[in-house]
């Protein structure tokens, strides 16, 4: 399938020294013809050194000289793909978790103005893939309740990584993407909130292919606190007016 302009796969990276190119080589043989951009959010381990030796004309590493969060990586990735003139924008994960496969089914909604941004959702099919752990899903299952509340359309899974996003909706979260710590759920209110339309597509994930979550059972507490807080914040403010 060929698409009428610029694709950019941005796969925020932090310690994925086991990983990385797996998942750039994946990509590749499924989505030949897109720009992919690496961003490596101050690794500690050989994640950049490994990148800079597969860069090429398709392929972009923006090495971050502090550690910013998975949210401040995946935002200087979208201010990078607008800069450079992209129509659609993918963001991926770096640890081989999400299938490169289905890439084009989660673009089409966008290239059919169906949505302007769209989720690759673990649990619309409950039989396929690797769900995540018990108090994971236990997050999960909270952030679907709340935000469907918020935004009156149910999301089941808010806190997915796998997501698209048209022209439009790569400008607005450039400049306004939750640049903390955990921003997926944040974000799904951010741009309903102000306008954009969602759509959830089934998407089977699968385990790590090694190195380790950032999220332990402390974390995930810590999670749940900070991401409700900003998701109540978020829905509380003001349209952003565009």
């Amino acid at each position: 399938m060929q698409i009428d302009g610029k694709v950019f796969i941005i796969i925020p990276c932090y310690n994925e020294a086991e990983c990385i190119i797996h998942v750039v080589k994946e990509i590749r043989t499924h989505v030949a013809d897109a720009h992919i951009v690496l961003v490596d959010d101050a690794s500690s381990d050989s994640t950049n050194e490994i990148i800079q030796s597969i860069l090429d004309e398709k392929t972009t590493l923006l090495s971050l000289a502090t550690n910013l969060g998975i949210g401040g990586a995946v935002q200087a990735g979208f201010i990078y793909a607008v800069q450079n003139g992209a129509e659609y924008a993918v963001k991926f994960d770096g640890d081989g978790q999400h299938p490169a496969d289905k890439i084009y089914e989660l673009l089409i909604p966008l290239i059919t103005k169906e949505a302007d941004f769209v989720i690759g959702s673990r649990f619309i099919n409950s039989n396929s893939g690797f769900k995540s752990t018990f108090i994971r899903r236990i997050g999960i299952r909270f952030f679907s309740i709340i935000n469907s509340l918020l935004i009156k359309q149910v999301v089941v899974d808010n806190t997915s990584g796998f997501r698209t996003y048209s022209k439009s909706a790569l400008a607005f979260v450039a400049k306004y993407y939750p640049s903390f710590d955990y921003p997926e759920p944040e974000e799904v209110i951010l741009l309903v909130k102000n306008g954009f339309r969602l759509k959830e597509i089934a998407t089977p994930m699968r385990n790590r292919l090694g190195g380790c979550s950032s999220i332990t059972f402390n974390h995930s507490v810590y999670f749940m606190i900070k991401v409700t807080f900003a998701i109540l914040m978020t829905a509380m403010r003001p349209k952003i007016r565009r």
